[in-house]
Formats: structure tokens, C-alpha cells, sequence
């Protein structure tokens, strides 16, 4: 749907293994108004991976030297590893008049809303069919320990528990049922912004 509207931030969050991160790539390959926010971790980078696009791997030292000049809109330690995103990012996307996609747990999620006009920001939290599935879908990826699953499915749960800090929740038990039902959302926040815009022209143009 393409329609003439300011841009706006996109939160995806959901507990590991619920899909979220399948979704938010077939979002950015559907919509060409939106682009990835981009993070940077202090996460070694893994052999598949690369520098700049899957995510901007830097040093401790420097993340913190970062967090301490306030060049995050967001950050957060998971699993012994720091994630960010840096405001400059951010900003160089919007001013490019593209939309901007988050791929943030509930502690990022909560930092945007509260550095953010709430107004262009839709925030969509991501839950599996059940526990049982998505403890299912950790064991299948066979790359990590029992242990490591067990402390991932630790970490899901306490994720879920902030599912109500989010404007939509959807269950992903079809990932291209789901998947139309963001594209619904993020064309809906598009119409809004549209009309927004319009009346305030129109108000603007009716009071001259």
C-alpha cells in the first residue's frame, strides 16, 4: 500500500523463538518505506555474520563510552552482552523519509517510548502458540545447551510478562497469518498519519 504519510518508528519484540525475527525480515523485504534499525553489540560477531548489516559489533569500552555521552535512543544487557541504538541512526533513517523497524526486547522498547513522540511510534509484542512450542522451537535450533535453553526460556518468560506494555499483541501460530496481520497494523498507522497531516493543513490553510 503505498500512501504519502510522515515517517514513524515500528517496535517488534518478542521472547527468542517466537518468530519475531523471521517477521521482521519479511517486513522490510515486503514494504520499501521501512528499513532496519541496525544495532550495535558488544556481542562477539558470529561466523555468518556481518559487520554493519546483521548488526555494528564494537568494544565494551567504546559502548560504554557511548552510553555515557547519551548516543542511544536505547540499550540493554542480555546474556552478558550490551545492545544499542544509536540516535544517529535512527535520525539519518527518518530524515531519508523512511520509516524505521525495531527489533528490541521490552527494555528497549520501554527506553523508545519514553525518548519518542508516543504519537508515531506502534509497538507490536509477538507471542508463540504456547509454552510448550516455544520451548520446543529452542531445543530444535541445536546450537546451544540444555543449560543455554533453559536460561533462554527463563529470559522468554520474563520477556512475556511486559506483553501488555505493547499496543498489539498477536499470536504467532502462522507466520504468514501473522505477517499479514503487521502489514494490517503498520498500513493502518500509515492512514493515521496521513489523515493527521492532512487536517492539520487543512486547519492551518482555513485560519490564514
Amino acid at each position: 500500500m503505498d500512501i504519502n504519510h510522515a515517517p514513524f518508528l515500528i517496535i517488534i519484540s518478542s521472547p527468542s523463538g517466537a518468530g519475531k525475527t523471521t517477521l521482521c525480515k519479511k517486513v522490510i523485504t515486503n514494504d520499501e518505506s521501512i528499513k532496519m534499525s541496525i544495532s550495535t553489540t558488544t556481542r562477539a560477531k558470529r561466523l555468518s555474520e556481518i559487520d554493519g548489516k546483521d548488526y555494528h559489533f564494537i568494544s565494551k569500552d567504546k559502548f560504554s563510552n557511548l552510553v555515557a555521552t547519551g548516543s542511544f535512543l536505547e540499550s540493554a544487557t542480555v546474556f552478558g552482552n550490551s545492545y544499542g541504538t544509536l540516535k544517529e541512526s535512527v535520525n539519518h533513517i527518518l530524515d531519508s523519509n523512511k520509516s524505521v523497524l525495531f527489533d528490541i526486547d521490552w527494555q528497549g522498547a520501554r527506553q523508545v517510548k519514553e525518548n519518542f513522540d508516543p504519537k508515531k511510534i506502534i509497538s507490536i509484542f509477538i507471542l508463540p502458540p504456547s509454552i510448550s512450542e516455544l520451548e520446543k522451537r529452542l531445543k530444535t535450533r541445536a546450537l546451544d545447551s540444555e543449560d543455554v535453553v533453559q536460561d533462554r526460556m527463563k529470559k522468554a518468560l520474563s520477556e512475556i510478562d511486559h506483553f501488555d506494555e505493547y499496543d498489539y499483541v498477536l499470536i504467532n501460530d502462522d507466520i504468514e497469518k501473522t505477517f499479514d496481520e503487521i502489514l494490517a497494523i503498520i498500513n493502518a498507522k500509515k492512514i493515521s498519519l496521513r489523515y493527521c497531516s492532512d487536517i492539520n493543513k487543512m486547519i492551518k490553510k482555513s485560519f490564514k
